[in-house]
């Protein structure tokens, strides 16, 4: 596909009351994404102000023939990187016909916490780790045949240099589509897996960050598209010989970052450990692939074994050095596989620290009129 082609149908004119808007949500995998357009007269700048939509769940594993109707409820918009102002991609929650959030809509959960708990300012930063494959399925820039880079692991940790590193193209244009799209993107480096990157999300309050999780998710997609390049986040997707690939959760509260918040950051501590297999049941797609990624090995903690520690990147939850000598701080969350879901982490973690959400939390007030 000759992208010089595309760009001559992509200079063409747009009709000023005419926006395109792309409607991208989570599939019943609850790891992959679907997309599809419509015209808007207007451009939507808020979730309240774009309509909602239907499509058909039963071709996207999330319903079944007989009762296909699912419903799109916009909770994000963001400015396209691809199609550029005024168009817009809009983020969408997935629900059933009988108005049930979808299975793998995790974020309803979420965000009724976020807002439960609004007062305790819950934090969130993600670092997301992903692995670049050849469309063959080998990692990109591996000998072909099934052979492996010939260098050591840790130069290719933030390494530059093709001996060291594959596919810094990516996640430039990556980097630049998030940033232009409104994503709360903070930065990326090459990880200790060659072809294996990593971007973060956040800090951001509540609710945003794993939106723009997802988002950026959505974007490296589409960004991969262009490159002919496959985007995995498999915990372990060379297998047990080689770094697995994880999303490190960073948490705190109000209370964490006040002053003596060292203390009710040990509670949270004990609370997390008395509740690990809780969290380790749901903190990613497949049990089996994450327990292969938490060997002990390749600084992470056993997948049964809970513990925390100091600048420890071999624990369960890690804290950084300066944080009991400030006393406050944040936790990371060392756990979660690459491909997990992070509405259901970041629920989690409020859940468990903070206590549930005792009649939910309320939902945005709608404000304003919607594009048609």
């Amino acid at each position: 596909m000759n992208k010089k082609v595309m760009d001559r149908y992509m200079r063409l004119p747009m009709p000023c009351n005419k926006v395109l808007a792309t409607y991208c949500w989570i599939d019943g995998s609850g790891i992959n994404m679907r997309c599809k357009d419509r015209i808007l007269n207007c451009t939507p700048y808020s979730a309240d102000a774009a309509p909602g939509w239907a499509f058909d769940g039963s071709s996207t594993g999330q319903a079944t023939t007989a009762n296909s109707d699912t419903s799109l409820k916009p909770c994000a918009v963001y400015k396209d990187p691809f199609r550029l102002e005024p168009h817009v991609i809009v983020l969408a929650e997935v629900y059933m016909g009988d108005g049930s959030p979808a299975k793998t809509n995790h974020r309803k959960f979420c965000n009724d916490l976020c807002e439960f708990h609004k007062a305790e300012e819950p934090w969130f930063g993600l670092e997301q780790e992903y692995t670049m494959l050849d469309v063959d399925g080998w990692g990109l820039g591996w000998p072909k045949g099934g052979g492996f880079p010939a260098v050591n692991y840790e130069f290719s940790y933030c390494g530059v240099g093709a001996k060291y590193i594959a596919g810094r193209d990516v996640a430039e244009a990556h980097t630049k589509a998030c940033l232009y799209a409104g994503c709360d993107f903070e930065g990326t480096n090459a990880e200790v897996m060659f072809a294996c990157w990593e971007w973060q999300i956040g800090t951001t309050i509540g609710i945003k960050a794993a939106d723009d999780m997802w988002m950026s998710r959505y974007i490296m997609s589409r960004v991969a598209e262009d490159y002919g390049v496959v985007i995995t986040y498999h915990p372990k997707p060379m297998g047990p010989k080689h770094p697995g690939v994880g999303m490190h959760h960073n948490f705190s509260t109000k209370r964490m970052r006040s002053d003596g918040g060292y203390a009710f950051i040990e509670e949270c501590i004990k609370r997390l450990e008395k509740n690990h297999m809780k969290h380790m049941k749901n903190y990613q797609h497949d049990e089996q692939s994450n327990r292969m990624r938490l060997s002990g090995k390749f600084e992470t903690a056993p997948f049964d074994k809970f513990s925390w520690g100091i600048a420890n990147r071999k624990a369960s939850i890690r804290l950084g050095r300066d944080i009991k000598a400030k006393g406050k701080g944040f936790m990371e969350d060392r756990r979660p596989a690459g491909d997990c879901d992070p509405y259901l982490v970041c629920g989690l973690l409020m859940d468990t620290c903070l206590g549930s959400a005792g009649g939910g939390g309320g939902g945005a007030k709608s404000g304003g009129g919607k594009c048609k």
